[in-house]
C-alpha cells in the first residue's frame, strides 16, 4: 500500500502525521508527505518522501507577528484562499498518482476532492475534537470553553457558513475542472462523518491516541551539560508561534522571581534574552520527548502536540495562549489540575501555582494513562482500511 498524507500547518500539526507515516513504512508500506517546504528535510531524515506544498509558513508567521505595518491585510488574506486552494489541487492532484489512499490532516480543501477523482478512499484527521461541530465545545478561536450549549450550536452554524462563503467558489471551481459536482457543505466535505481523531483520550474526550513520534535524537552537548550543573529548570517555548521581541526576557524574569533556572526555546518567534547570566540558556529545536521530562514545569503555547508532550512528560504545564484551539488545551490542562494558564502579563503567578505539589502530582497521574501507540494503532486501522 501506498499512502498520500498530507497538512498544512506548523510543527505541531507535521510531527503527527509524519509518526504515521513512520509506521506505515515499518508495517511495510510507503508514504509521501505533502507539508509546508520548511519541513522537507526534516521529513526526509527518516526516509519518508517529501512534496512540498503551500508557502514558508516561517516567513508568514514572522509577518503576522511584525505588528499591523507589516501583516497581511484582510483582503490580501482573502486573496490568497483561491490561490492556495488551487495549488492544493495541483500538488496534491500530482502527487496522489499511483496512491492507494489519501489522508488529510487540518483544514484542507482540495484533498478529497482529488481522492475522489482518482476514486481512491480518504480519511481526514483532525489533531483536536474542538475541530468538530459539537455543542459540547464552541468553534477555534473562542476564548470561553464553557458556554452555553445553545451558543456553542449558533456558533458552529455561523462557522459553517462562513467557510462556505470562503470556500465554495474556489473548491467548486476547482471540483468542476475534474468534473465533479459543486459542494454545498463545505466542512462535511472536508472533515468528512467519520473523521479520526488523534489526540489523547485523556486530555481530549473524544481522541483515540495521540500520534507520537520516535526521535531518537539525544540532546545537544551545552543542553546536557546546563541540565546536570543544577536543579531542574523550567522550560519555556512558544513552538512555531510569533511573539513580541521582549518575550524571552520576559520569561527569564518568571523564572527569576521563584528562584528557578530557565531554558528557552528561540522557535519560530528568535526568541532569546540579551542579558547574561548563567541560569539560562537558549536553545534551537530538541527532541521534546528528552527534554521535558528532565525539566521542573512547562510552559507553552497550547499547541495540540506541545500540550500532549507536556502531559506524556508528567511535567506540570502552563499554557500561555492566542490562537486557535490553544485556548481549549488551555482549559483542559485547568479542568485536569495539571497546570493553569495565563497571558504573559500574569506569568510568574500562573507558574507558581503550577509548581505546587497537587499540580505536579496531577501532572504524573495522567502521563502514566496516556497511551504511546496511537500512530501504531492508526497505521494498521489505514492499512485495514485499504485492503492491502
Amino acid at each position: 500500500m501506498k499512502a498520500l498524507i498530507s497538512s498544512i500547518g506548523t510543527r505541531g500539526d507535521v510531527q503527527p502525521v509524519l509518526a504515521l507515516a513512520v509506521e506505515l513504512k515499518a508495517l511495510g508500506h510507503t508514504a509521501k508527505l505533502c507539508v509546508a517546504p520548511n519541513f522537507k528535510a526534516w521529513v526526509e531524515s527518516y526516509g519518508v518522501e517529501c512534496v512540498p506544498l503551500g508557502p514558508d509558513l516561517q516567513k508568514f508567521v514572522a509577518m503576522a507577528a511584525a505588528g499591523p505595518k507589516k501583516k497581511p491585510s484582510r483582503a490580501a488574506m482573502k486573496k490568497m484562499v483561491p490561490q492556495s486552494v488551487r495549488d492544493q489541487f495541483q500538488v496534491l492532484g500530482e502527487a496522489a498518482k499511483g496512491c492507494d489512499v489519501i489522508v488529510a490532516a487540518t483544514l484542507l480543501a482540495g484533498a478529497r476532492s482529488v481522492a475522489e477523482s482518482l476514486k481512491l478512499p480518504y480519511v481526514n484527521v483532525t489533531l483536536s475534537p474542538l475541530n468538530l461541530p459539537s455543542a459540547d465545545h464552541p468553534p477555534p478561536m473562542v476564548r470561553p470553553q464553557t458556554l452555553p450549549r445553545f451558543v456553542n450550536r449558533l456558533l458552529w452554524l455561523t462557522r459553517g457558513r462562513r467557510m462556505y462563503r470562503i470556500f465554495r467558489e474556489p473548491v467548486n471551481e476547482q471540483r468542476a475542472r475534474l468534473g465533479l459536482p459543486p459542494v454545498a457543505d463545505m466542512y462535511g466535505h472536508i472533515f468528512t462523518d467519520h473523521p479520526w481523531v488523534a489526540a489523547d483520550p485523556v486530555l481530549a474526550p473524544g481522541g483515540s491516541g495521540a500520534w507520537f513520534l520516535n526521535d531518537p535524537t539525544p540532546l545537544p552537548e551545552v543542553l546536557e551539560k546546563f541540565l546536570t550543573q543544577g536543579d531542574d529548570p523550567i522550560y519555556f517555548g512558544l513552538g512555531s508561534r510569533g511573539a513580541p521581541p521582549d518575550t524571552g526576557r520576559r520569561f527569564l524574569q518568571a523564572a527569576r522571581a521563584l528562584g528557578q533556572r530557565a531554558i528557552i526555546l528561540q522557535g519560530w518567534a528568535n526568541l532569546g534574552v540579551a542579558e547574561a547570566g548563567d541560569d539560562y540558556l537558549v536553545i534551537g529545536d530538541v527532541n521534546h520527548h528528552q527534554i521535558l521530562s528532565r525539566v521542573t514545569a512547562i510552559v507553552h503555547h497550547g499547541g495540540a502536540g506541545t500540550t500532549t508532550a507536556a502531559a506524556r512528560a508528567g511535567r506540570p504545564q502552563v499554557v500561555v495562549p492566542n490562537h486557535y484551539d490553544q485556548f481549549y488545551w488551555a482549559h483542559r490542562v485547568r479542568t485536569l489540575g495539571i497546570g493553569t494558564s495565563c497571558q504573559l502579563d500574569g506569568l510568574t503567578e500562573a507558574l507558581r501555582a503550577a509548581l505546587r505539589t497537587e499540580k505536579a502530582a496531577a501532572a504524573q497521574a495522567v502521563a502514566d494513562r496516556v497511551p504511546l501507540d496511537g500512530a501504531r494503532r492508526a497505521a494498521e486501522r489505514l492499512v485495514q482500511l485499504v485492503g492491502s
